[in-house]
């Protein structure tokens, strides 16, 4: 199995037990139960590549003050505005990830979410009674 890109900000996060998960295109990085990041090197997209960062549409702004170079995520098509990318072809890329890895050491309140979980309970029938 292919390990995730960037071990450098893993390795910075590991005194919080870091747990990565293979999803979708990348390595989702959770923190406790909380997604606070994800790792991307592929090919499609490479404009998409590096650290997303996870965020609310709220907290966004003071994020992009704080990182010039993070901007939306190409491949998700404008659909998902709460994930962000410090894109690894940035000059200063690396700078950038490790400071937002510091403020993830930190638990800034303005990085991560915890996923939504569907319900565990089955769906009402859909089928209507006789009558």
């Amino acid at each position: 199995m292919p390990k995730p890109p960037h071990p450098f900000l893993l390795e910075a996060l590991d005194s919080l037990h870091p747990r990565v998960k293979p999803m979708f295109s990348g390595y989702a990085i959770y923190i406790g139960e909380k997604l606070v990041a994800f790792l991307r090197d592929k090919p499609q997209y490479p404009e998409d590549n590096g650290l997303w960062l996870v965020s609310s549409d709220h907290d966004l702004p003071s994020l992009r003050e704080e990182f010039p170079i993070l901007r939306p995520i190409a491949l998700l098509g404008g659909k998902i505005t709460h994930w962000e990318v410090l894109p690894q072809d940035s000059t200063d890329f690396e700078e950038s990830a490790l400071r937002a890895v510091e403020l993830i050491l930190r638990r800034d309140p303005r990085i991560g979410k915890i996923p939504h979980r569907p319900s565990k309970t089955p769906a009402k029938s859909r089928v209507k009674p006789p009558g």
